[in-house]
């Protein structure tokens, strides 16, 4: 997420120096103590001369990180939703294969994108394909969705966390396999991890029309 920092954690009546982060779960502060808050527990957060005032539980905690407190309070008091991580934006192309997430339909119906009935032969020029792949067999799949997506588009393979059927090192091999780089990953959902995959810089072909 790009959000840590050394800082100087203030929380009743001590102070402890030591290094911040802001996960996609907890404010987490490591140092001479140890501090993890769970975000979904904060019912404040804002920033004042570069601290973070945090209040939580009926507890209160600062964080002095500096010029970025104010970026800090905004994402806690506003968090991205899973299409914002997902880089999904209105107008696009979308494509949902096997996803068979209710949930992540009906978001992607609230942010006007088009999503296409299906992988049609011939098809391309889609912005983004969410392809799940619940076992290694299933990557075999890549180099065809590698060619169904526009230039600057993304395959992004939503996989079970923890599975042994299918793995994070065997997910990367297929795609590169396929041509393809990752670039990001995102937690999908409590159960399934999604992976970015897009074409590499110096591969790509202008596209037309």
């Amino acid at each position: 997420m790009g959000y840590d920092a050394a800082c100087t954690l203030r929380l009743e009546g001590t102070t402890a120096r030591g290094t911040a982060w802001l996960e996609h779960k907890d404010l987490v502060f490591r140092g001479p103590r140890r501090l993890s808050i769970p975000l979904a527990s904060i019912t404040s957060a804002t920033a004042r001369g570069g601290v973070l005032h945090v209040r939580y539980g009926g507890r209160s905690a600062e964080f002095e990180i500096g010029e970025s407190a104010a970026k800090w309070a905004a994402r806690i008091t506003n968090p991205p939703s899973r299409l914002d991580k997902l880089g999904v934006k209105a107008g696009m192309r979308v494509l949902v294969l096997g996803v068979g997430d209710r949930s992540f339909e009906a978001e992607l119906g609230g942010r006007a994108v088009d999503v296409v009935p299906g992988l049609s032969r011939g098809a391309g020029g889609l912005d983004a394909i969410f392809f799940a792949a619940d076992n290694r067999k299933a990557l075999e799949r890549l180099p065809r969705l590698k060619a169904a997506i526009q230039p600057a588009g993304a395959v992004w393979v939503v996989r079970p966390k923890g599975q042994k059927t299918i793995t994070e090192a065997e997910t990367m091999a297929a795609g590169k396999r396929a041509g393809l780089v990752d670039v990001k990953v995102v937690s999908f959902s409590e159960t399934h991890t999604a992976e970015k995959f897009v074409i590499p810089l110096a591969r790509r072909k202008p596209a037309h029309g």
